[in-house]
Order: structure tokens, then C-alpha cells, then sequence
């Protein structure tokens, strides 16, 4: 059975854990500055590390230029999911024209930057087999290219 001076000493070491995990300054000068302002410069806590405070519908970490390239390039291909916040396209299978083969392709792009890096393309011919890295190759240079193209066309250099 637990004493009630333990029980008060556990109620005490609860209280003051809780209590430490917001501070507040009084006397710091802060009523006179805008309420966006004293939520910027509010102090950071442990908690700050468990929480993911970017809003995923503004912050889209694609590459606008492969986005759209990797649409055109492989405009033979049947669309079957796109996520344009995870920046990963899954298309069908189609066959390329003057073609015989049909391939299907997996596009992610992993990074706002155009770059080749930013790049992530995955083709499988018919029943999952696997597509020669030249023809891979060939394919993500077709979108590289295609995006500066796109870029240089925008104007934003």
C-alpha cells in the first residue's frame, strides 16, 4: 500500500514535469508587437521534435519541369496514379511508338531541384521483366532534357 507521503511526493514530481514543459517570460515587452511576431519568436520545447509543423498542401518538394516532362515523355503510357505532393507517377503499359515492346514505368521525383538526382525511374517490361539499363538511360536523358527545354522556355533562368 503506498504511503501518503509518497503519494504527494509522486503528485509534486508530476506537477513540476508538467509545469517545465512551457515557460512563460512575463516582462519580456512582448504585448506591443504583433501577434505574428511573438508566434515566431515563441521558444522551442521538447515537444518541437515530434511534430511535423509543414503544411504538405503548401510545401510540394517537386520539380515543376520533370513533373511535366516525365507526363510528355511518356505520354504513350496509361496514366494509373499520379501524387503530385509525393511526386511519384505509376503508369500502365503501353507500347512506344515505331515500337514493339510494351513497358510500363514508375516515375518519383525526389526533389525540387532539376536535377538528374532529383530523378527516380523505374521501367519493367511485360510480366515484371526487367528493361535494359540503356533504354532506362535513354529515358530519364528524354525527360532531363525535355525539363530544361520546359524551364528555358519559361523564361526563369
Amino acid at each position: 500500500m503506498i504511503s501518503r507521503a509518497s503519494r504527494i511526493a509522486t503528485i509534486l514530481i508530476l506537477t513540476a514535469t508538467v509545469s517545465a514543459c512551457g515557460v512563460v517570460r512575463l516582462g519580456t515587452g512582448d504585448a506591443d508587437q504583433p501577434r505574428d511576431v511573438r508566434a515566431q519568436q515563441r521558444e522551442s520545447t521538447i515537444w518541437d521534435l515530434f511534430g511535423n509543423r509543414a503544411d504538405p498542401n503548401i510545401a510540394v518538394a517537386v520539380n515543376k519541369y520533370l513533373w511535366n516532362a516525365s507526363l510528355e515523355v511518356l505520354n504513350f503510357l496509361p496514366i494509373q496514379s499520379v501524387d503530385p505532393f509525393t511526386g511519384v507517377i505509376v503508369t500502365g503499359y503501353g507500347t512506344p511508338p515505331g515500337g514493339g515492346r510494351a513497358y510500363r514505368a514508375t516515375i518519383h521525383i525526389t526533389d525540387p531541384a532539376l536535377d538528374a538526382r532529383s530523378l527516380k525511374l523505374s521501367m519493367q517490361g511485360p510480366g515484371g521483366a526487367p528493361v535494359a539499363a540503356g533504354t532506362v538511360r535513354a529515358v530519364e536523358d528524354a525527360i532531363l532534357t525535355r525539363a530544361r527545354q520546359l524551364r528555358v522556355q519559361d523564361g526563369r533562368l
